[in-house]
């Protein structure tokens, strides 16, 4: 089942005696199991029919016999085991002809209590689709996988996170968060719910925003280092350095390595492109298509060859940031020679 599906069966009250909630985005984990540890129950039925464990602190057979017992003045109880992942032989393994060993969770899954939701919230794995154990649990009850987004997804996952919430956010600022929050969902929406607590829904969230309530500096980040490099601009991109150098808690040199490869990476794949057109190579990119003018300016100062000599240099002071033929130069310092060779 979809995120979205589990979701609209929880608020339609259709329940599933076991939800297995995998993978390693854990934003969706929590928010599935979060709403049914709020809104299952009400107050008077939580205090007798609703236990939350943690992996590291039980085994099988304790969650198995909490899961068999019957719910007291209500229809259903609730069982979460947050971070089951932690729990010892949980997922036991096949025998040496490839079948799964039969065990007393898969009889459980098999035959479960239907008064009982079990919920497992199993973060930073999965199980292998094609053994029982899975089949099983996508038959009984909800097998659900929580795939973590890649980069290219994150600048759509906030325009949407943000339009759910009736605002409206500018596309350099969601460039902003994009670059400097990473993948991490859980992270991206409490600095989103933290501007919407602060910015009127009639305002649009821009880069000033960004700056006063995230901490992220309009002026002085990695969005606009990109652009200087883009643009040739000599004079912006060494003051953009010198303020990483002076600030290196707020751009740590190696995230900054790994940006820069990212950006050199979306310009590689646009000189490869036969279709060039803005919307395509927008697409293509996984850009908002307001900053193509920005890529296509780019693609003319650094052509093919000069962006091979670029992937060498970052890879070249990739290595010198972890040590490498290096006799303790500072972070700054290097970063201010990979720009220069990034520009000349």
């Amino acid at each position: 089942m979809t995120f979205d599906a589990i979701i609209k069966d929880l608020k339609n009250k259709i329940y599933h005696p076991v939800y297995f909630l995998q993978g390693d985005e854990s934003y969706y984990i929590d928010i599935i199991s979060d709403y049914i540890e709020k809104h299952v129950l009400n107050d008077g039925e939580k205090e007798f029919n609703q236990t939350i464990l943690y992996g590291k602190d039980v085994d099988v057979a304790t969650v198995l016999s909490h899961a068999k017992r019957f719910p007291m003045m209500s229809n259903y109880q609730v069982i979460i085991i947050k971070e089951a992942q932690d729990i010892k032989n949980l997922i036991k393994k096949t025998d040496k002809e490839g079948k799964d060993v039969k065990d007393d969770f898969l009889n459980y899954v098999d035959h479960p209590l239907k008064s009982t939701l079990l919920v497992f919230c199993y973060k930073y794995g999965s199980l292998d689709k094609r053994t029982k154990l899975s089949k099983t649990i996508d038959k009984q009850g909800v097998l659900f996988e929580s795939k973590r987004l890649y980069d290219s997804a994150i600048p759509d996952w906030v325009n949407v996170y943000a339009s759910k919430s009736k605002y409206k956010i500018s596309p350099k600022a969601v460039q902003m968060i994009a670059d400097y929050l990473g993948t991490d969902l859980s992270k991206i929406a409490n600095e989103l719910d933290k501007l919407m607590l602060n910015i009127p829904a009639t305002e649009t969230i821009n880069e000033k925003h960004i700056e006063q309530f995230i901490g992220i500096s309009k002026d002085y980040n990695i969005f606009e280092l990109t652009t200087a490099l883009a643009k040739k601009d000599v004079l912006k991109a060494n003051r953009i350095v010198n303020y990483f150098g002076a600030n290196p808690k707020l751009s740590p040199f190696v995230l900054t390595i790994g940006m820069l490869h990212n950006y050199f990476i979306k310009l590689l794949k646009y000189h490869a492109l036969a279709d060039k057109s803005r919307n395509n190579a927008a697409a293509e990119l996984g850009v908002n298509a307001y900053f193509m003018g920005e890529y296509e300016l780019a693609a003319r100062n650094y052509p093919m060859p000069k962006l091979i000599r670029i992937f060498n240099t970052l890879r070249e002071y990739d290595l010198k940031s972890k040590g490498v033929d290096t006799t303790g130069i500072e972070d700054g310092e290097l970063l201010k020679e990979l720009i220069f060779k990034i520009l000349h």
